[in-house]
Parts: structure tokens; sequence; C-alpha cells
């Protein structure tokens, strides 16, 4: 038994990236479902989307040693050369997850929530008093 592979290139992290988006998008996830009045039992193709998860652990599942997190963060700065490709995979995986979202593919709200997509409302509350005070009731009357 020899050594695990490790990625040895820029291009070698983008082909798995290539191979795990076809991996994906060719399997879709089947969706137990019941349909019309009678509650007809059905299984409904969803598909999958692209996540930096996934993408790490097909990674894994095909023996490569140390995964790809390293590589990602630039540990100790050994990385440099990937950094491009690393920030083209990250717009890729935002991307499929910002539109499948707009399209109603996948769960706006979670998409939203994952891409920091949110809108945010600013409130302000103001508290003002149950009564209106009572200029007549003073320490002086008491």
């Amino acid at each position: 038994m020899g050594r695990p592979p490790k990625i040895e290139s820029p291009e070698m992290l983008y082909e798995l990236f290539q191979q795990y988006k076809k991996e994906v998008k060719s399997t879709p996830i089947l969706v137990h479902d019941f349909v019309g009045k009678d509650a007809s039992e059905v299984r409904r193709e969803k598909e999958k989307p692209l996540t930096f998860e996934g993408f790490e652990c097909f990674v894994w599942d095909k023996g490569i040693s140390k995964g790809i997190d390293h590589i990602f963060s630039n540990q100790g700065g050994r990385y440099k050369r990937f950094l491009s490709i690393c920030s083209r995979i990250k717009k890729e995986i935002r991307a499929d997850q910002i539109q499948g979202g707009m399209a109603g593919i996948y769960n706006p709200s979670i998409t939203q929530r994952l891409n920091n997509l949110v809108d945010k409302v600013e409130q302000t509350v103001i508290e003002q008093p149950l009564f209106a005070d009572d200029e007549s009731d003073t320490e002086e009357d008491a």
C-alpha cells in the first residue's frame, strides 16, 4: 500500500470539483411524496445543490489523504498558488445555491442564510409612558 493521493496542483483540484459537480447534478435526491385526491405515492426527483461540505466529502471519498480544508484555508501560506481556483470554486458553489434558491429549486430561506443574503430590517423602539404625566400630581399637592 502506498501513500494516499494528494492534490498536486490547482488544475487537479478544479478537475476534482468538476467531477463532484457532474456527480451531484446527475444524481438527484428522490423525495417521497403523495399526490392527487387519492394520495398516490410517488418519488419526485429534486436537483441537489452544490455545497462546500459535499465537495469535501467527495474528495475524502476519493481517498485524498488530507481533504481540502488546508488548501482552502491556505494553511501555513503553503497554498498561495491555489487561491484563485479556490475562489472560483467557492463562487461556483454560491452561484448554484443563489440561482437555485431564486428559481425555487432549493429552499430560498436556507439559501439566503447560507449565503448571508438575509434582509435586515432595522427597528427602533421608542418607549412612551402609558399615561401622560398630570402636572397637578406633584409632591406639593400631597
